[in-house]
């Protein structure tokens, strides 16, 4: 199991824990948690991402000073959700800049969007 699975908990502040502790074992560094943003991302006028991504201003992190967090699942019946750490490091600067740049490298890490 990566490490960085997990399985729902019970609580909002709960799951910020989790994506907290995720965040600093990532990226090997402090963090403190700053707001929820809600993100929806739009393509072809159709919703493709929805939810809330936590902020977190970073402490001791040599290239970035936040980082953005939340849960998902890799496909829609899976039990335990993967976290998903960005941080902020240009062209990064926003949850919906980190949400597209997720959504990017899981459309390119799929293997029918591979040459053969």
């Amino acid at each position: 199991m990566n490490p960085f699975d997990r399985k729902p908990v019970a609580s909002k502040q709960d799951y910020i824990a989790a994506l907290w502790d995720a965040t600093c074992r990532m990226h090997g560094c402090g963090a403190v948690h700053r707001k929820t943003v809600l993100v929806q991302e739009l393509f072809q006028g159709k919703t493709v991402w929805k939810g809330e991504v936590e902020v977190f201003d970073l402490q001791g992190h040599p290239q970035a000073r936040r980082a953005y967090a939340w849960a998902r699942r890799e496909e829609p019946n899976d039990e335990g959700e993967q976290i998903v750490a960005v941080l902020e490091i240009p062209p990064i600067d926003s949850a919906l800049r980190a949400v597209q740049a997720q959504l990017v490298k899981c459309h390119e890490s799929k293997p029918e969007h591979h040459d053969k």
